[in-house]
């Protein structure tokens, strides 16, 4: 997935991922989810979602519901009735406007705000920008992409020293060998 340029990283409506279905859930028509919100029923606030099939696909989706089910989320989705519609959703991706989230607490962002930043040491050397970042259990680690790839794990402030969304700048403490 490239980054997006700088004119879509705070763009209010672009459209971020929130979750995932999962194919079919049970004869009638429901849908294994999974969510990407925190807590993960949170997902059920950004209503309406815009589906995303493989091929690129959308349609909007209104009124649908969600539920906890043994082993995870369940959603019921308008128009879905039967398992055969159901396990078609399978791999749809859950869109939100960015709009919709609530700002994030002081010193705490959201990954989709970060990627397209620049990257650059305390000495000034330029590492490309934040293409993604990921969780590897142990923390999350920011992908910046330039010359290389360096993978740079997002602690503050030993690594990450200071983002500024203004200058679009991650200034973070690492070797620009490593």
């Amino acid at each position: 997935m490239n980054a997006p340029d700088a004119g879509q990283r705070m763009t209010p409506e672009r459209m971020i991922p929130m979750g995932r279905l999962h194919g079919a859930f049970g004869v009638r028509g429901e849908v294994k989810l999974e969510s990407y919100a925190d807590p993960q029923r949170a997902i059920a606030r950004y209503l309406p979602w815009t589906l995303r099939d493989a091929r690129g696909n959308e349609r909007l989706c209104e009124g649908a519901k969600v539920r906890e089910g043994g082993k995870g989320l369940i959603a019921t989705l308008p128009g879905i009735e039967d398992r055969d519609a159901a396990d078609a959703l399978r791999g749809t991706e859950i869109l939100v406007p960015r709009s919709a989230l609530p700002p994030p607490a002081p010193g705490e962002y959201y990954w989709v705000d970060l990627e397209g930043l620049r990257v650059a040491n305390l000495e000034g050397a330029d590492f490309g920008v934040v293409s993604h970042l990921f969780d590897n259990g142990a923390n999350l680690v920011l992908v910046a992409r330039g010359e290389r790839e360096r993978m740079i794990p997002f602690v503050q402030p030993d690594f990450v020293r200071g983002v500024d969304f203004d200058a679009g700048l991650v200034t973070v403490d690492w070797d620009a060998e490593f």
